[in-house]
């Protein structure tokens, strides 16, 4: 039996599901804009994963999965970012991700850095493989593991230090 406090399982029948999913949305919209203005700053930071990691996490799967899905979507439409050929690869690793976090938010009792380690490098993972069969490079398919260190490590560490900030254990 699961004691997290914070995870739920948000029902697609109920409005709280898409109102967390809008707030997490708006998180991968307005960061990834910010931190845009630096150059380099999307493929060094991977801004567009952090609020799918931590609504997957908090809410479940559904509101992972919406999050995953139209945050880059909405992102390439409205801005250009990311570009139309990087939008498969990216939003197989969002999905891998939403999946990933609420699976290990449902079978753990606190979130963990080894759990969230897990999880982030376990989506990359599977993400660097899914990618390099979509575009058939290998070496395109690892950059964000190259280039995103600081992003990985960011998604890791802040996503804990925000996890255990904000949830609790009955």
């Amino acid at each position: 039996m699961n004691t997290f406090s914070a995870y739920r399982s948000y029902s697609f029948t109920t409005p709280r599901t898409y109102l967390a999913a809008a707030v997490f949305i708006l998180g991968n919209i307005v960061v990834p804009q910010l931190i845009h203005l630096v150059p380099g700053g999307g493929l060094t930071w991977l801004p567009i994963y952090f609020f799918t990691l931590i609504g997957a996490w908090v809410c479940g799967w559904r509101v992972g999965l919406m999050t995953a899905i139209l945050s880059p979507l909405v992102n390439s439409l409205l801005f250009g970012m990311p570009a139309e050929a990087a939008l498969p690869a990216i939003m197989l690793k969002s999905v891998l991700l939403a999946l990933l976090a609420s699976y290990a938010a449902y079978r753990t009792t606190r979130p963990t850095i080894l759990a969230l380690a897990a999880v982030v490098l376990g989506y990359q993972a599977l993400g660097t493989l899914g990618e390099w069969a979509i575009c058939g490079s290998f070496t395109a398919a690892l950059s964000d593991l190259t280039t995103g260190l600081p992003g990985i490590a960011f998604q890791i560490v802040a996503g804990y230090v925000l996890l255990s900030k904000t949830t609790r254990r009955d």
